[in-house]
This record gives C-alpha cells, sequence and structure tokens, in this order.
C-alpha cells in the first residue's frame, strides 16, 4: 500500500506548538506538505505569548527535511495567519483549527471573561482562519477545514463547562 502523500499542498495548523497540533504539523511535514506552524505561544489558560513554541517544531520540521513556517497570531487575526501561508508557499489547502485554552474554573465561580475567552479561541478563532481560507479555496477549486474536537464536548469535566461546551 502506498503512502498517502500531501506533496505541493500547503496545511496550516493553530496551535501548533505542542501536543496534537505539533503532532499534526510534523505528520504533514513528513508526507511532503509545506506547513504553518502557528501558536501564540501563551499558557494553557491562555496568558502571555512567546515565538519559542512555533520555533521549535519549525526547527523540528525543517531538521528532518520538512519546509516550515512559524505564524504567532492569534486565531482571532485569522487572516494574518493564511496570509502566512499564501505569502510564503503561495497556496493553503488544508486548515487545521487546533487552537485551544482552558479556563477550569466552577460554573459557580465562573465569569463572563472566563466564558467569552474560551468562545474567542475556540469558536471564533476558527470561524476567522477558515474564513480567511474560503476565498483560495474556492480559486483553488479546493480546500479542507479540520476542526480539532474534545471528548468533553460529550461527556464532560468538573470545571469545564465553558471549554465543554465549545465541543457540542
Amino acid at each position: 500500500m502506498s503512502e498517502l502523500r500531501f506533496d505541493n499542498q500547503t496545511v496550516v495548523v493553530t496551535g501548533a506548538g505542542g501536543g496534537l497540533g505539533k503532532a499534526y504539523a510534523t505528520f504533514f511535514a513528513s508526507r511532503g506538505a509545506n506547513v504553518v506552524v502557528n501558536d501564540l505561544g501563551g499558557s494553557h489558560s491562555g496568558e502571555g505569548k512567546s515565538s519559542k513554541a512555533a520555533d521549535v517544531v519549525v526547527e523540528e520540521i525543517r531538521a528532518a527535511g520538512g519546509k516550515a513556517v512559524a505564524n504567532y497570531d492569534s486565531v482571532e487575526n485569522g487572516e494574518a495567519i493564511i496570509d502566512t501561508a499564501i505569502k510564503n508557499f503561495g497556496r493553503i489547502d488544508i486548515l487545521i483549527n487546533n487552537a485551544g485554552i482552558l479556563r477550569d474554573v466552577s460554573f459557580k465561580n465562573m465569569k463572563d471573561q472566563d466564558w467569552d475567552l474560551i468562545t474567542k479561541v475556540h469558536t471564533y478563532g476558527a470561524y476567522k482562519c477558515a474564513r480567511a481560507a474560503w476565498p483560495h479555496f474556492r480559486k483553488q477549486k479546493y480546500g479542507r477545514v479540520i476542526n480539532t474536537a474534545s471528548a468533553a464536548g460529550l461527556f464532560g469535566n468538573f470545571g469545564q463547562a465553558n471549554y465543554s461546551g465549545e465541543y457540542l
């Protein structure tokens, strides 16, 4: 059986500085794709910013012979993320909406900002990235969007009503 290849395709992976996002980025690169490694470099709670996480993944991909560039924008600025793909590789073929954060707090103690920040990253961020990629997909007559989900949407977790709600 032949290996599934993505030669000459460009994949954007949000939240690719670690975990599943890193796994997606390195997998697609190992199969010939050009990869945009997007990561804001913040903590799991969405605080802070650093280029280190994305840079480490880009270097790992390049060291293995792959092609990758880093992008450090928030998913709320999806246009800048997709522009990185267009400027560096001339196209976008696959968008993987993987960026996510946690704001663990019991529902009783949850504040609007705890709910809103999760929504901004998970739902609004996925929308902004897909919306920015859409005109390129139409022009190319090809494009794929993959949205990462979580078992928390099916089963829930204590202190994660906001997070679980994003995956229903």
